[in-house]
């Protein structure tokens, strides 16, 4: 009448893991807000400097593009620059998920990861 009742026990302990887990996953999202990658297009001209996360925090061009003034061209290199930064940051964030879980493929973590950072 009770044999499936032995895996009750399994049930605690899956919830206790789950929650060091999700402790792990928000000290790796501070981490990450503290980490910085660099996105560049143009050589160098236009940079964008973002967190871990992908969240932008600078934007640096160099003056040259404003002496010119060729508006197309940075129109075109800033777009660039900030996709770039978002892969860095992207590669970082798998580096740091890879990190976190020993190299395995846990289904949904990242999602979960990427959700917290829309706070």
């Amino acid at each position: 009448m009770f044999e499936g009742l032995g895996n009750i026990a399994n049930i605690g302990n899956l919830m206790k893991q789950a929650q060091e887990m999700g402790g792990k996953v928000q000290q790796l999202t501070e981490d990450l807000k503290l980490k910085r990658v660099v996105g560049s297009a143009g050589a160098g001209l236009v940079e964008v400097e973002a967190n871990g996360l992908g969240e932008v925090l600078a934007v640096r061009i160099d003056p040259t593009l404003f002496e010119k003034q060729d508006r197309e061209l940075l129109e075109d290199l800033l777009p660039a620059a900030f996709n770039s930064a978002k892969q860095k940051a992207q590669e970082l964030h798998a580096e740091q998920m890879q990190s976190l879980t020993g190299g395995l493929n846990i289904p949904g973590l990242s999602e979960a990861m990427g959700s917290l950072g829309e706070k």
